[in-house]
């Protein structure tokens, strides 16, 4: 379990301070995926950040699996593994250099069979000898990905793991993160894409502003917002929208409109992110 309380931290600019992260507190169960959503800024890469021992909280306190970030920074190092939104591999190298050096490190067991179950995983075992200057985005997000696991963590940070890839590439990635979970890992994911937060997340904590606004079950966010949006657009274009509890409560409402471009949808988080903060992803 990862427990953080009235997380703060703040950071220094030339006109005084930054508030990125504003007394935030939440949980995540053991073996859950859970989400943070939000837009660039909200403050998902600093609470990750601090997670991983990375920077240190102004205030607060988080434990990882029982143990203190600020006290047992080392046995939460053991315990993690992360996919950073920087791409640093060592690109001079082949994949399965990047995996040997990285295992070494860490001391790995059994190395080769694990680089090559890892790599054969992610879909990059034919291309293992390759140097990794000549992979594409998505294969290079898949080797991070695989040297992040590599050490079998309990707990996997993926700080917006699918950021620049096209459609096809990101739901390849998709799937292999849902394989992590199905071995019973702990996932914490930042992004600001809905889908992605929907097709994978458990529970997802909405980010504004360093503030979480909510954190619930994607089902349970829209519920609580409503379930079906009515988009509206007039004669001079400008999209207005309306959420209702039910479909008929759309559907009698729409009726009663005339001389503009009317659609009836199910909600999704973007329609919740907006309704709460009254802004948009």
């Amino acid at each position: 379990m990862i427990k953080i309380e009235a997380l703060t931290k703040t950071y220094p600019t030339p006109k005084g301070q930054i508030t990125a992260v504003d007394n935030v507190s939440f949980t995540i169960e053991r073996g859950s995926v859970f989400g943070l959503l939000g837009p660039n800024g909200a403050g998902k890469t600093t609470i990750i950040k601090i997670l991983t021992t990375l920077s240190k909280p102004d205030s607060g306190r988080c434990i990882i699996e029982g143990f203190d970030i600020n006290r047992h920074p080392i046995e939460i190092k053991k315990r993690i593994g992360v996919v950073p939104q920087e791409n640093n591999l060592d690109r001079e190298l082949t994949a399965r250099e990047n995996l040997l050096i990285y295992g070494m490190l860490h001391q790995v067991k059994n190395l080769d069979n694990k680089i090559e179950n890892l790599l054969k995983m992610v879909g990059l075992w034919d291309r293992k000898d390759s140097i990794v200057n000549h992979f594409s985005g998505g294969m290079q997000r898949r080797l991070l990905l695989a040297r992040a696991l590599l050490p079998q963590p309990s707990i996997l940070f993926l700080d917006e793991p699918t950021i620049g890839l096209d459609p096809q590439i990101r739901r390849q990635m998709w799937d292999i993160i849902r394989k992590t979970k199905i071995e019973g890992r702990t996932v914490i994911i930042t992004t600001h894409y809905i889908e992605e937060a929907e097709a994978l997340c458990d529970t997802i904590g909405i980010l504004s502003r360093g503030k979480l606004i909510a954190v619930d079950t994607p089902d349970n966010l829209k519920t609580i917002v409503g379930r079906y949006v009515v988009d509206i657009i007039d004669d001079e274009g400008h999209l207005s929208q309306h959420i209702f509890k039910s479909r008929d409560e759309a559907h009698e409402f729409a009726s009663k409109l005339s001389n503009c471009s009317i659609t009836i949808r199910k909600s999704n988080l973007e329609d919740v992110f907006i309704k709460i903060t009254g802004e948009r992803i």
